[in-house]
């Protein structure tokens, strides 16, 4: 690839299509967040800059629980008399004051916009596939086939820290296969755990190939080492190269740590970015890494300590799911974090508190495969699929739906059974809430239908929030105390405003399905559960899920704050930027 090569996405076309399409996104999750409060002027509405003498004008459509749905190409922007150009950094620089972005974060925001309209205009140059070409394809194409990141977060690919050579070779959208870099490290700084069941010597062989295992060992013992004193720890590529090469320096040179180079199956990048799907043995686990790259608020690095718990954590689930009626009924499984690996850089450890980037630098985790468990007829998508929309803007959920044959609302019922009613039980039965977006729930499909849901990402996002649950000595950490006027926030926010606020929305333009019949829906499907746990009914008369409004619970307030660490990860609902309050869609029902 030439320098050239390496920016040729970067035309004026479509630099102006991305621009076009992330402000009016912007305007449309800024007003939601009632950061700015468009003004109808006409058949218009107008938002003006902070100094009132530049106005966006765009149309719009507003839909349940305060969406708007900004059509991008009515967007214009006028300063006096004269057009301008629509530009993205220009849009929140003239709004910062409105947005509350200080000096500090203002910078690094822009930064990680213009990461973001980047991988837009990469996204541009790919042959547009349409939703119904895309029902047919498999798990990662679909998986690599998203173009919209997550739904609610503006600034949402960041990735600061990739240079545009390594975003062409890790970003999920690129679809480009990776060989992960195998680290040995030894014994008196590193440990790993593992689930029941698992035992390392044969997992290893499992994962890597017995011949590689046995190359790995043979480096070790020609450079003088005992291979018996080392275990071995992927690596994402990036972060050898740019972390731990340099910021590691001592563990190589003293050779607490030693480079066996990579191994031989080729993976693919998911939507988190740091997790990989093994794309020559599909059966094979994922393989999750430290990435120290800033993205969406957070530098997404892997803890060594969150690492030793995180494989008893994920028995603990499976088998409260495994032995949950209502669980079991709705076909939910998630795919267990069966083994864990972290090392300790002590001299990082003594400088930094738990929390700190540094501490995160070099852990992995292997994740169970959901291809094994298909039976015939099954397949696979990313749950955030279902909000995608095409270049014809359809959505692949109606595609699903088309393909499905049944009457929308009937579909719809087949989805929230699969996903939405364990959330509902997991919260009532045990104070059990998981962070369920898009990109955290793999749906099993049939003919267009979803048959059921898994749910990933286990150790570091569940939370028990009954501060008296008697849970095992590893498993404690998941207990959070979070006050009960915001423990229904974990679906009110989580599930509804984030996710069926866009899914309602989209089926509702395409005219698929009315908003009403969609939540009405969601509401038969809500009372459908509650009668079949009677037993229950005093917790649903103190968490009503049919309460008249809830408060709302905004996302992009906090990474305007702070996109270096949006949420005190020691308090995670002292965070919360709560901004009056929503209507529950509900509640008419």
């Amino acid at each position: 690839m030439t320098l050239a090569d390496s920016v040729a996405h970067l035309s004026p076309e479509r630099w102006e299509k991305a621009n076009r399409l992330l402000i009016g996104k912007a305007l449309a999750e800024f007003a939601h967040e009632r950061l700015i409060t468009p003004r109808q002027d006409g058949e218009r509405y107008v938002v003006h800059s902070d100094d009132g003498l530049t106005r966006y004008r765009f149309a719009a459509t507003r839909h349940a629980l305060d969406h708007w749905r900004v059509d991008p190409d009515s967007l214009t922007r006028h300063r006096d008399e004269s057009e301008l150009p629509l530009a993205a950094l220009d849009f929140f620089i003239e709004l910062r004051a409105a947005l509350g972005l200080s000096d500090e974060i203002l910078p690094v925001y822009l930064e990680e916009i213009s990461s973001t309209l980047s991988g837009t205009c990469f996204k541009l140059t790919k042959p547009p596939v349409t939703v119904a070409e895309l029902v047919d394809s498999d798990f990662q194409a679909i998986e690599t086939g998203m173009t919209e990141g997550h739904p609610c977060f503006v600034a949402n690919n960041g990735r600061l820290g990739f240079g545009v050579h390594e975003y062409l070779s890790y970003a999920p959208e690129t679809a480009h296969p990776v060989r992960l870099v195998w680290l040995a490290a030894h014994r008196s700084r590193a440990a790993f755990t593992a689930g029941v069941g698992v035992e390392y010597e044969a997992f290893l062989r499992a994962e890597l190939g017995a011949d590689t295992v046995e190359r790995f060992r043979a480096d070790l013992s020609g450079q003088g080492l005992d291979p018996a004193d080392y275990l071995f720890i992927p690596v994402h590529p990036w972060q050898w190269w740019n972390k731990l090469s340099v910021t590691f320096a001592a563990e190589v040179a003293r050779r607490h740590l030693v480079c066996l180079g990579e191994g031989d199956d080729e993976y693919l990048a998911q939507q988190s970015i740091r997790t990989f799907f093994n794309r020559s043995h599909p059966g094979k686990h994922y393989v999750k890494t430290a990435l120290s790259v800033l993205n969406m608020g957070f530098m997404r690095g892997l803890s060594a300590a969150y690492m030793e718990a995180t494989p008893a954590i994920n028995d603990w689930l499976a088998q409260l799911v495994e032995g949950d009626p209502v669980l079991k009924s709705t076909g939910l499984s998630i795919i267990r974090e069966r083994a864990a690996v972290g090392y300790r850089h002590l001299e990082y450890e003594q400088a930094t508190d738990r929390y700190s980037p540094y501490r995160k630098m070099l852990a992995a985790l292997w994740r169970e495969s959901p291809v094994p468990g298909l039976a015939d007829g099954e397949s696979l998508a990313t749950m955030a699929s279902l909000v995608h929309v095409d270049h014809e803007g359809a959505s692949f959920a109606s595609a699903l739906i088309e393909r499905s044959g049944l009457a929308p609302a009937e579909w719809l019922r087949h989805y929230l059974r699969a996903y939405y009613t364990p959330l509902l039980h997991s919260f009532y039965a045990y104070d059990l809430v998981y962070m369920p977006h898009g990109e955290n729930v793999i749906l099993v499909l049939e003919d267009g239908v979803v048959r059921r849901a898994i749910y990933k990402d286990i150790a570091e996002e569940i939370a028990v929030m009954d501060p008296d649950a008697v849970l095992p000595p590893e498993v404690r950490r998941i207990r959070v105390e979070v006050p009960d006027d915001k423990k229904l926030l974990s679906i009110f926010t989580d599930v509804f405003d984030c996710f069926f606020r866009f899914l309602a929305a989209n089926l509702a333009a395409e005219g698929v399905l009315g908003e009403d019949d969609f939540w009405r829906t969601v509401a038969e499907v809500t009372r459908e559960y509650q009668r079949e746990v009677p037993e229950l009914a005093a917790k649903f008369a103190q968490f009503d899920m049919f309460a008249p409004e809830f408060s709302l619970s905004c996302l992009n307030r906090l990474q305007l704050r702070d996109n270096r660490q949006m949420v005190d990860l020691a308090d995670p609902s002292g965070a919360l930027q709560l901004v009056g309050t929503l209507r529950n869609p509900l509640a008419g029902f």
